[in-house]
């Protein structure tokens, strides 16, 4: 971590207004600044002759280059310029995750997600957010709900076709998309239509999409809980059905920030449904086929987790170079000699782990375990209603047999008799 400025950084926010839009106090730490640190379109935004700073571009790739930055304009009376408000999707995230929050005096702008829901009549609060500013399109899937409101951050001009193009393509055609250029500037303009019939060529590249979600009559509906319907994944059979995956998901807890190991990921249901949860739920699923490999990354893209790590390989080799996890899911492979005890001993105090089995063998495995470390083991049964002549009949699937158990202080050892 670099050491913290003798005095600390101004960070100002600044609108598509520039300068006018600034309140006194941001001004007046700009005409103080004796170095001023932003992107191209912010520095531009500055008169020269109220703000004398030495002028200092942002590097690419920013976030290895802050500690550098900071630490050559030690002493100087420093002002970086973001744009909007600093610590909504923007620069001083990534500053004060560097150089401590202490280092930093932040001055806020309004962010063009409040002059968005200003324009439009929408509540923040009742808003969801997506930026797609160096970030993959497919995360907006995630938060796709008949009647929703959604505001995507654009990563350029053309962004509204490829927003069209996605809610398209994930059965939301008929969802109004409203494109709000240069917020708060004399140029600002908005233009609206329906996604499914986007026409419009690109605009300026600084804009704000509203999106109002409409769910196509014919499209699958996607709830916001786990146990999605088994339609929604490509697989080739090798899928956690939907009632016993939502009963694994409710075994593994998620909780946000948590990271999840599944292994043996098949067609990477439990993982993905792991990132629904929550944006910052993490995921590493690993599999050992190419194939399924591959299959796993498409069913995250499309259900709007493009983030989910997919390592091809076996365990429990494959997962010696895994940061730690919150949780395992072993959803495949269970009588790899060693992988039971090493996701076990892989966990942390509170750690879950969570083990699925069809077969006797792996059950025996999870019994064993079961007496070892405690927990609960379960069987799960599951039948569907199905024709049988012209009656109706049950048909029932393979038990799952089940083992779940949170790592304590005195479940950590290996045998407790």
């Amino acid at each position: 971590m670099t050491p913290a400025h003798p005095t600390p950084v101004t960070v100002v926010g600044i609108g598509a207004d520039g300068w006018p839009g600034l309140p006194a106090v941001s001004r007046a730490a700009l005409a103080d600044a004796e170095v001023i640190i932003g992107g191209p379109r912010q520095l531009a935004l500055l008169p020269a002759d109220a703000c004398p700073a030495e002028r200092v571009v942002w590097p690419s790739p920013l976030r290895p280059a802050v500690p550098g930055l900071l630490e050559r304009h030690r002493g100087s009376r420093l002002a970086v310029l973001a744009s909007g408000d600093p610590m909504f999707y923007g620069i001083g995230r990534t500053l004060t995750e560097t150089a401590g929050a202490d280092a930093f005096r932040v001055l806020p702008h309004p962010s063009s997600v409040s002059y968005a829901c200003a324009r439009v009549g929408w509540a923040l609060e009742g808003t969801e957010t997506v930026s797609l500013v160096g970030r993959p399109a497919d995360r907006l899937a995630a938060v796709l709900h008949d009647g929703r409101r959604v505001l995507v951050l654009s990563a350029g001009a053309d962004t509204p076709a490829t927003v069209a193009a996605l809610l398209t393509d994930r059965g939301f055609g008929p969802s109004r998309m409203t494109v709000l250029e240069q917020l708060g500037a004399e140029a600002e303009t908005a233009y609206e239509g329906v996604a499914e019939d986007w026409t419009h060529p690109p605009g300026d590249a600084l804009n704000v999409i509203a999106v109002t979600c409409v769910r196509a009559p014919d499209a699958l509906r996607l709830g916001a809980v786990p146990g999605l319907p088994d339609a929604a994944y490509e697989h080739d059979g090798q899928l956690t059905k939907r009632h016993v995956r939502a009963a694994t998901l409710a075994a593994l807890a998620p909780a946000p920030g948590e990271l999840l190991w599944d292994v043996g990921g098949g067609s990477g249901s439990i993982a993905v449904e792991w990132m629904r949860t929550h944006p910052s739920c993490r995921a590493y699923t690993v599999e050992r086929s190419p194939e399924r490999a591959g299959r796993i990354t498409r069913n995250a893209a499309r259900l709007g987790v493009p983030g989910l790590h997919v390592v091809t390989g076996a365990a429990p080799a494959a997962l010696s170079e895994l940061p730690s996890p919150d949780a395992v899911f072993i959803g495949g492979g269970l009588t790899a000699p060693g992988l039971l005890d090493a996701c076990w001993e892989a966990l942390g105090v509170g750690g879950r782990l969570v083990a699925n089995t069809v077969t006797l063998e792996s059950e025996a495995l999870l019994a064993d375990h079961y007496r070892r470390h405690g927990g609960d083991l379960t069987r799960l049964s599951v039948a569907h209603a199905v024709p049988v002549g012209g009656f109706t009949g049950w048909r029932q699937a393979m038990p799952v047999t089940q083992w779940s158990a949170t790592k304590t202080a005195n479940t950590a050892g290996t045998d407790p008799s």
